[in-house]
């Protein structure tokens, strides 16, 4: 697995670099970091949807402590449904993810003690900013047709459409929507929207099956978007 995991990905680019506060839904980002970890077992092999549920298929540890954690659940439960899934992991994940950016140095947490002590406010903002510039990079490159979009890549383009994050890209106005539109193409191409184009996308349709069933789990879960 990769250095970076999905998850972490999508919540560098949630998080504000200099406040260290999450913008956007809270919820909509627990739900995409939880079908990210999911997203990269798939990557790495571990699981597959099958049957309506996600199925481990190597329960061997990827080397990830937080991916590890997950299919070791996964492999000791009865078959669960993505919705299901994504609803289970979702509690608690968000800090673990905190605490492993900011024991690689990648974030710094900053304790905000209020209340004589009784409140403690979290604030994780950036010291290493060239992690979230190269995630940036790479959705841009995709986006703009600079490069055709990988696996891990238009999965993490996917999630972001998914969970609608796409204002933390930065843009205004057209551009807005232009971007949503260039996401949902290729969440499409890759095979992991309602009308998979498998014969043309890079993607393994295993990991295609996987992510289009997370990304409805999702949207079910959001319900519709304004």
């Amino acid at each position: 697995m990769t250095s970076v995991a999905l998850a972490e990905e999508l919540l560098l680019l949630a998080y504000d670099d200099k406040s260290g506060k999450a913008v956007g839904s809270r919820i909509g980002l627990d739900l995409g970091m939880a079908a990210a970890v999911l997203v990269d077992l798939a990557l790495a092999n571990r699981i597959t949807f099958a049957d309506g549920s996600l199925v481990v298929t190597d329960p061997t540890p990827t080397g990830e402590p937080i991916a590890d954690g997950v299919l070791a659940r996964l492999a000791a439960d009865t078959p669960h449904t993505p919705a299901s899934w994504v609803q289970r992991l979702r509690h608690g994940l968000r800090d673990q993810v905190l605490g492993d950016l900011c024991a690689r140095g990648v974030m710094q947490d900053v304790d905000e003690t209020a209340m004589n002590g009784f409140v403690h406010v979290h604030r994780y903002p950036s010291i290493d900013p060239s992690v979230e510039a190269e995630i940036r990079r790479r959705l841009a490159d995709v986006l703009t047709g600079a490069r055709v979009a990988d696996e891990r890549t238009a999965a993490l383009a996917t999630l972001v459409a998914a969970i609608r994050m796409e204002p933390r890209l930065g843009l205004d106005g057209q551009a807005a929507v232009d971007v949503r539109r260039r996401l949902e193409e290729i969440a499409a191409g890759a095979g992991f929207g309602g009308t998979p184009a498998l014969d043309d996308s890079r993607v393994r349709p295993s990991i295609a099956l996987v992510i289009a069933a997370l990304t409805r789990a999702i949207d079910a879960a959001l319900g519709t978007r304004a």
